[in-house]
């Protein structure tokens, strides 16, 4: 029952929760219990991939990359990529890659230097 899960992750995801955050993301993104919202999508994963899940980086840089609920911006798809990565996401990495075919060497250059800044703020400077 999604409308039951959705209202479930939902609690959780207002504590804090970072899975439960994703989640629920995920839900909004193909309107599974909820309206399908591709802004409320991007925002649950931003929540999420701030207190590290890499999961949620990496759906972040796909919504970035693809200009689902927020502005297209190949620099923070590329960064937030890297970061999901570095946080053990191989999927990411290897999307990070194809990404990387289609930027400038400048782009990419800065897109890891935005990559650190978020990881060394502790995801309190990240581009967006």
């Amino acid at each position: 029952d999604y409308k039951e899960a959705a209202k479930w992750y939902n609690r959780a995801a207002e504590q804090g929760e970072g899975m439960a955050q994703n989640n629920l993301g995920y839900m909004y993104y193909f309107g599974q219990g909820v309206f399908k919202d591709y802004r409320a999508a991007a925002s649950w994963y931003r929540r999420a991939a701030v207190q590290g899940v890499s999961k949620s980086q990496g759906l972040l840089a796909i919504m970035y990359d693809r200009g689902h609920g927020v502005i297209q911006d190949f620099l923070l798809a590329h960064m937030w990529s890297n970061i999901a990565n570095a946080n053990g996401n191989e999927k990411a990495g290897e999307y990070r890659d194809a990404l990387a075919k289609e930027m400038t060497p400048q782009d990419i250059s800065k897109a890891q230097a935005m990559a650190r800044e978020c990881m060394g703020s502790n995801y309190q400077n990240c581009g967006d």
